[in-house]
C-alpha cells in the first residue's frame, strides 16, 4: 500500500489529505488558513503575497502529517496570477480571484483581438477580469515599471509546485491550468504568446505543460510532486466524473460543467472550454445567478436563512401556481444579458402568496441552471447524471425539484474537500507511472464519493411542464436570447 497526499490552496485556507494510493480512502487531514489580511470593503484581499500560501501549507502540513506520504499533488485556486522577475522573485503580490480592477482591460483585450469570437477561437474562452490574461494587460496599463520587470508567469499551483521542488529552473505546469489563463489553447495544446504579448506589451518565459500522469519532479527528499492544477479540474477529477457526467455547483452564482472527449468552440463566448486533469476537456457554462436569488427572496420574505425559505417553498406545488421568476439579479451571462434586471412574471390574486414565491426562486434559479444545461447539450454534450455542490444542495426544496427540471439523476455528494482529494488521485497517478504500476492514460480507479442518489421518476412530465413555463416567460422577456 502507498501513501500520497493532496494539498488544495483555496483563496482562503490550505487543506491537505493523506489517501491510500489504491483505494482513495482517507487516511489523515490537515488545514490551517491562510494569514491573509482583509482587502477593500472587509472582503478577500486582490493581492496576495504567495508567501501566505506557504505559510498554512506548512501549518496544515505539521505533526508529522505527511510520515510516510510518497507522492504529493497541488490543486489551488485558479486565475491567481503570480509575476516573476529573471531571478524568480515575485515583481508584486500575487493578482487573485474576480479582480474588479480590470474590468476595463478585459473589454479592451476583446476589442484588441476583433471581439468575442475571436478570442473563443483563438483560446476557448472570452477574457473576463479575472483571467491572468486580463490581469496582465491591467498591469501593463496601471503599473508599467512593474510590468516591464515581468519575466516569468506562473499561477498559484505551479508556483507552489516549484517551491516544493525547491526553484528548479524547470518550471512546469498541466493542461488544466493552463486552460484558464486566456493565453493557451485547449484544442492547438499550445500557448499564444502572441496574446500574452498584446496583453503584457513583450514575450516572458512559460512554465512547461506536461501530461495528466507526468511528474513535474522529485523533491531533495525524494518525494515525488504531481503536475498539480487548478481547483475546478481537482475538484472533478476527486468525483470521479466521466462521460455522462456534468456538475453543477450552487454558489452566489452558478456554474456547470461536463467531462467531453473534444474542445468546444463557442463563438458567442457562453462555453469556456478547460481542459481537464485526464487529458480531456472540460467545458463549463456560468450563471451569474444561483443562490443570491433564494437569498434575495429570503430577504423579501423576511425569512432568517434559506433553510426557511426552503420549508416554505414546500408548501407550495411544482409550477408556484403559475408564478416565474427569472433570476437575473445581477445582469445574466447564460444568456448574455449583462445589464437586464429579473422578472417575476405570472402574478394572479391565487399566485400571490409568501410559499408560491419562495417555490418561484428555487424553480427560477434551478431553470437557469437548466438553460446552461442545455447550452452543452445543444453542442453534443452527453448529460445523464449531475453532481450537485453546494451548501444549498442539501436543502429538500432544491432536491425535491433539481432532478425533473435537469432531466436527470441527480447525486449530491456528502460533503468533503473533492479537489485536495483529486489532487491525491493525482498524486497516485504519478507515482503509480513511475514505478511502472499504472498506465499514463488510466488513472488510479479510486472509489466514488457516497451521497444521496435522487431520480426524477414520475416527476419528470412535472418537470419539463415547470421547465417550458420558465422558457416561454424568458422568451417573452428576452426574445432570441439563446440564438447565436
Amino acid at each position: 500500500m502507498g501513501i500520497v497526499a493532496g494539498l488544495d490552496s483555496s483563496p482562503d485556507f490550505t487543506r491537505i489529505v493523506v489517501c491510500d494510493s489504491d483505494t482513495g480512502a482517507v487516511l489523515r487531514q490537515g488545514y490551517a488558513p491562510h494569514p491573509l489580511e482583509d482587502g477593500e470593503g472587509g472582503g478577500r484581499p486582490s493581492d496576495v503575497d504567495p508567501q501566505a500560501w506557504l505559510l498554512s501549507l506548512g501549518e496544515a502540513a505539521g505533526g508529522g502529517l505527511l510520515e510516510g506520504v510518497q507522492a504529493i499533488g497541488v490543486s489551488a485556486q485558479q486565475n491567481a496570477l503570480v509575476p516573476l522577475d529573471a531571478q524568480g522573485g515575485t515583481v508584486r503580490p500575487a493578482l487573485v480571484g474576480g479582480d474588479k480592477r480590470a474590468q476595463v482591460a478585459a473589454a479592451d483585450l476583446v476589442d484588441a483581438l476583433g471581439g468575442r469570437a475571436a478570442w473563443a477561437q483563438a483560446v476557448g474562452c472570452v477574457p473576463g477580469a479575472a483571467q491572468p490574461v486580463t490581469k496582465l494587460r491591467w498591469l501593463a496599463r496601471s503599473e508599467p515599471e512593474n510590468a516591464a520587470r515581468i519575466a516569468v508567469l506562473m499561477q498559484a499551483h505551479d508556483w507552489l509546485v516549484w517551491q516544493l521542488l525547491g526553484r528548479p529552473v524547470r518550471r512546469t505546469t498541466d493542461r488544466g491550468g493552463a486552460s484558464g489563463t486566456g493565453y493557451w489553447s485547449a484544442a492547438t495544446g499550445a500557448y499564444r504568446s502572441d496574446l500574452v504579448e498584446l496583453a503584457l506589451g513583450h514575450q516572458v518565459m512559460l512554465p512547461e505543460v506536461i501530461g495528466p500522469a507526468d511528474a513535474a519532479g522529485t523533491t531533495p527528499e525524494g518525494l515525488l510532486i504531481s503536475a498539480g492544477t487548478g481547483e475546478t479540474m481537482a475538484a472533478a477529477f476527486g468525483l470521479g466524473i466521466g462521460l455522462g457526467d456534468a456538475v453543477v455547483s450552487l454558489g452566489a452564482s452558478g456554474s456547470v460543467m461536463a467531462v467531453h472527449p473534444e474542445v468546444l468552440h463557442d463563438q458567442g463566448g457562453m462555453i469556456t472550454s478547460l481542459a481537464d486533469a485526464t487529458g480531456m476537456h472540460l467545458p463549463v457554462v456560468t450563471t451569474l445567478n444561483a443562490v443570491r436569488a433564494l437569498r434575495g427572496t429570503a430577504e423579501l420574505l423576511g425569512l432568517p436563512d434559506l433553510e426557511s425559505l426552503s420549508d416554505l417553498a414546500m408548501k407550495s406545488t411544482p409550477g408556484a401556481h403559475g408564478l416565474v421568476l427569472l433570476p437575473y439579479l445581477e445582469g445574466e451571462r447564460t444568456p448574455n444579458l449583462p445589464h437586464t434586471a429579473g422578472t417575476l412574471a405570472g402574478l394572479r390574486r391565487e399566485s400571490m402568496r409568501p410559499e408560491h414565491l419562495a417555490r418561484a426562486a428555487f424553480e427560477g434559479m434551478l431553470c437557469g441552471l437548466a438553460d446552461a444545461l442545455d447550452v452543452l447539450r445543444g453542442r453534443g454534450v452527453e448529460v445523464r447524471r449531475v453532481f450537485l455542490l453546494g451548501a444549498a444542495a442539501e436543502l429538500p426544496a432544491v432536491q425535491a425539484a433539481a432532478p425533473a427540471l435537469f432531466g436527470a439523476q441527480v447525486v449530491v455528494p456528502q460533503p468533503a474537500d473533492y479537489a485536495a482529494i483529486g489532487a491525491a488521485r493525482q498524486g497516485a497517478w504519478a507515482l503509480g507511472v513511475s514505478q511502472g504500476t499504472l498506465d499514463p492514460r488510466t488513472p488510479p480507479m479510486w472509489q466514488g464519493p457516497a451521497g444521496q442518489v435522487l431520480d426524477p421518476g414520475e416527476e419528470l412530465a412535472v418537470g419539463q411542464a415547470v421547465r417550458q413555463q420558465f422558457v416561454s416567460v424568458r422568451e417573452q422577456t428576452h426574445p432570441g436570447a439563446f440564438r447565436p
